[in-house]
C-alpha cells in the first residue's frame, strides 16, 4: 500500500458535486459566489457519517459564500437574515449566539461547526524506524470499543470504516488513522496518536499515508476538525492537507452528541 502519485489533479470537481449532494443544490451553486437557501432531502450518494433522522438545518460556507439547506421554516428567516452575507466571518461568536437563539425557538441547537480539508499535495512518505500495519473492513473489527482509536474509528454504520494504517515500535501502536466511507466518492481520515509518541511527527506521516492510498483508489479523502483544535488542523496542514470548506450541523436540543 500506500502507493507514491506524482501528480494530484484538482479535486474540486468532486468536493462541489458532493456539497451540491449534501445541500440539495446544484455543482455551479457551490463554485459561485452566490448564497443558496435549499429544503433539505436525503439525496443518493450524500455523506452519511452520524447522521441524523432529519435536518433542520445545516450550513457550509465555501468560496466566500454561504450554503443553507433545512426545513423551509428555518429557511425562510435565514434567507431573511443572510441573502447577502459573506461567510468569511459568518462564524464569529456574536452571530453563532444569535443563531443559537433562533434555534432554541424551535428545540434546536448549534451541534458543531468544523473547518474541512483536503488534498493540496501528496509525496512519496518515509515510514522511518516504524512498523507500518495496514487494516481493512475485515480486521478493523478488532479496534471496536477502544478508546484508544475513537477518532481513527467511529464504528458507524451508515458510514463504514474501510481502511486504516498504524505505526507500531515494539509491539506498541503509537498512531492510528482511519478512514470511513461517508460517500461513495469521498472518506473521511481521523487520526489518534499515543501520549508518548505526540509531537514526533507520527499523526501527519499517518494521515500522509492514507490520504496517498485513499487518492490511488481514485476517492476524495476530506479531513476535519473543531475550530480550537490547533494540533490536528496542524496535522492536517502538515499531511498535505488544505482549508476548504467549513460546515456547521444542528441537533435537537434533548440529543446527546457524539
Amino acid at each position: 500500500m500506500n502507493r507514491p502519485i506524482t501528480t494530484l489533479h484538482s479535486w474540486h470537481n468532486t468536493l462541489y458535486q458532493q456539497l451540491a449532494i449534501d445541500f440539495c443544490c446544484k455543482p455551479e451553486n457551490v463554485a459561485d459566489s452566490q448564497n443558496y437557501f435549499t429544503v433539505h432531502q436525503f439525496l443518493k450518494g450524500r455523506r452519511t457519517y452520524h447522521e441524523k433522522e432529519e435536518c433542520y438545518l445545516k450550513i457550509a460556507v465555501i468560496n466566500g459564500k454561504l450554503l443553507f439547506s433545512g426545513r423551509p421554516d428555518i429557511l425562510a428567516w435565514c434567507e431573511e437574515q443572510h441573502l447577502d452575507t459573506g461567510g468569511e466571518w459568518f462564524f464569529e461568536a456574536k452571530n453563532m449566539h444569535r443563531l443559537n437563539e433562533r434555534f432554541s425557538q424551535d428545540g434546536y441547537q448549534i451541534a458543531f461547526a468544523h473547518p474541512f480539508f483536503i488534498p493540496e499535495n501528496t509525496d512519496e512518505i518515509d515510514g522511518g524506524d516504524y512498523e507500518i500495519c495496514w487494516y481493512d473492513v475485515d480486521t478493523i473489527g478488532q479496534f471496536r470499543g477502544d478508546s484508544r482509536y475513537k477518532n481513527a474509528y467511529g464504528f458507524c454504520e451508515k458510514a463504514p470504516d474501510v481502511l486504516g494504517v498504524a505505526a507500531i515500535r515494539n509491539g506498541n501502536i503509537l498512531g492510528m488513522a482511519g478512514a470511513s466511507c461517508d460517500s461513495p466518492t469521498m472518506w473521511q481520515i481521523g487520526i489518534d496518536v499515543d501520549p508518548v509518541a505526540r509531537r514526533q511527527g507520527v499523526g501527519k506521516m499517518l494521515v500522509s499515508m492514507l490520504k496517498n492510498e485513499i487518492l490511488g483508489r481514485g476517492i476524495l479523502p476530506f479531513y476535519g476538525t473543531g475550530m480550537s483544535h490547533f494540533a490536528s488542523q496542524n496535522v492536517a496542514l502538515g499531511a498535505g492537507f488544505k482549508t476548504e470548506w467549513a460546515e456547521l450541523v444542528t441537533s435537537k436540543v434533548s440529543e446527546q452528541e457524539n
